[in-house]
């Protein structure tokens, strides 16, 4: 059997191949890209993206219990995945590093950059997806009531977009795709970093938030406290899931476009 070389991962060590998935081989890259899925996402969201950005290496985050580690346990704490991905991605940091995160990617994405920083590794950049700057939701803003109920979850994967809605209705897909849809759906709201002093990380690396201008589910966090290295906003055409049509792809090669490589 032959390996696709587009799709196989970059030879590093054991947690650098169960975690991330390396787009599409780039030789001598300037830098590197770490994209971490939606809730309900996998690293295949990412799979047309590699050699899309010139000099840039893209690797998406595969998290467990879906896809190719359907049989893995599903994750839990949000803080304990950002640290398991920050000790697969650290072996890459032989290049400069950049985080993009889309909807609850972006938290997670956040996370593992203060974890990587903790590591003596500073990410160069974290492009927030789906996220906006602005002040944490509500507690009750925050609940999810309905993850457990299985036609509330398909109706919300529908409104959120992102989904073929023929494909949601199919009782294979649902029983396939629900049960981690679920899951990442009590991480991620079990993930309150306003709710305690000290809980919200604070990193280096300046953030770009990209959020659709039609996008009314676009996470809230307030990026300008949780980083001193400055935030630009950016909003272009779309809703949450503005970046299945139209892939910010200019914006990532202009933003990294000062990065040299690290000698």
């Amino acid at each position: 059997m032959t390996t696709d070389l587009t799709t196989a991962p970059h030879r590093t060590g054991a947690d650098t191949d169960l975690w991330l998935q390396r787009t599409a081989p780039v030789t001598d890259p300037v830098a590197r890209l770490i994209c971490f899925p939606h809730a309900g996402g996998s690293a295949s969201f990412f799979h047309s993206w590699g050699n899309r950005i010139p000099g840039v290496e893209v690797y998406a985050v595969r998290y467990p219990g879906r896809a190719d580690r359907l049989a893995e346990p599903v994750a839990t704490d949000l803080r304990e995945l950002a640290r398991a991905v920050a000790d697969a991605v650290a072996p890459l940091a032989d290049r400069p590093l950049a985080l993009f995160g889309h909807s609850m990617g972006a938290p997670i994405a956040l996370e593992t950059a203060a974890a990587l920083e903790a590591r003596g590794i500073d990410p160069v950049h974290l492009f927030a997806s789906g996220s906006r700057n602005a002040p944490y939701p509500s507690a009750e803003d925050w609940a999810d009531p309905d993850e457990d109920d299985d036609p509330a979850v398909v109706e919300r994967l529908l409104t959120l977009g992102g989904t073929d809605p023929e494909l949601a209705a199919d009782p294979e897909f649902q029983e396939l795709v629900l049960p981690y849809v679920r899951a990442d759906a009590a991480l991620f709201h079990a993930y309150t970093p306003g709710a305690d002093a000290g809980s919200a990380p604070s990193v280096r690396c300046p953030v770009t938030t990209l959020t659709g201008d039609a996008d009314t589910d676009a996470d809230c966090r307030p990026w300008s406290e949780l980083t001193t290295g400055g935030v630009r906003e950016h909003a272009t055409q779309g809703d949450h899931f503005y970046l299945v049509a139209s892939p910010p792809h200019a914006l990532i090669r202009n933003t990294l476009a000062p990065v040299h490589r690290v000698d």
